[in-house]
């Protein structure tokens, strides 16, 4: 048992149920305030500022949760849709405790790299959003979720871990081109994606001795003929033969023996 089971077991009744539909809300109230004030309140008075934050306006440690991803807002429907999208599908697999650990990481991660910059440049002039904690967000739902199909503009279709590629190396670049803020975001926001997908591998699967019952399994079990596939997706009918990187398992909230590739086990209708 990690600690994350630990946690878990310990405080997950304390989880926030529904946390990827208030994250959608605050981001659309964010676009409301951005286009009724083009912009001013935000950075005037919600805005991560370490400084502000230091001189009476303790609030910004929250209120900058209202950052929209996007200013446009024929894209932003677009974009919160994607959003909500993909922290529930996380939420899906983890479970609201662990999603809900994984975003406040993210937030307090955010909180942190801000403070180091202002301690590195103090000043007025320090502005920080979610945009890197989103990015993070995104690669979490990659690393799971390599093959699954987006259709970008609504008319290409392309698998998310080609996106992800694409957001690794904008990461690069920033890194190497950006400023010391920069830096410090991206740097903050890929440890937290790092511990916490590390953190959540059940490593028993590469045990020797794990390695060892699996080789004695597959000695005893009869070798199936060419052409004969073991496992079938009840939703998209793929099969191991299809995909070699595809995964099956049973879900346990169907009735009957259903069985589902990686990209339809947590987003498919039970059966009852």
């Amino acid at each position: 048992m990690n600690w994350l089971t630990r946690l878990e077991k310990k405080y997950g009744r304390y989880a926030i149920r529904n946390l990827p539909l208030y994250i959608v809300i605050m981001y659309a109230v964010g676009a409301a305030l951005n286009l009724i004030s083009d912009g001013r309140i935000y950075f005037e008075y919600l805005s991560l500022n370490p400084y502000m934050i230091l001189h009476g306006q303790p609030w910004r440690v929250i209120t900058f949760l209202i950052a929209a991803p996007t200013t446009s807002i024929i894209f932003l429907v677009f974009v919160l849709l994607f959003y909500y999208s993909i922290c529930q599908e996380l939420s899906n697999v983890w479970g609201a405790f662990r999603f809900n650990l994984y975003f406040l990481f993210g937030v307090m991660g955010t909180l942190i790299g801000a403070f180091l910059v202002y301690l590195v440049f103090p000043g007025p002039g320090i502005y920080m959003d979610t945009y890197y904690l989103n990015m993070s967000m995104f690669l979490a739902y990659a690393a799971i979720f390599p093959n699954a199909q987006v259709y970008l503009y609504g008319i290409l279709p392309i698998r998310i871990k080609w996106l992800a590629y694409l957001d690794v190396a904008y990461l690069v670049v920033a890194m190497v081109t950006g400023d010391i803020g920069t830096r410090i975001s991206i740097v903050v926001s890929l440890l937290n994606f790092f511990f916490f997908f590390f953190s959540t591998r059940d490593y028993r699967k590469i045990s020797p001795r794990e390695i060892r019952r699996k080789q004695e399994f597959h000695r005893k079990v009869k070798v199936p003929s060419a052409g004969t596939a073991r496992h079938r997706c009840a939703v998209c009918g793929r099969t191991e033969e299809d995909d070699p990187s595809l995964e099956f398992r049973y879900c346990s909230k169907c009735n009957g023996e259903y069985e589902y590739c990686n990209d339809h086990l947590f987003t498919h209708t039970h059966v009852k």
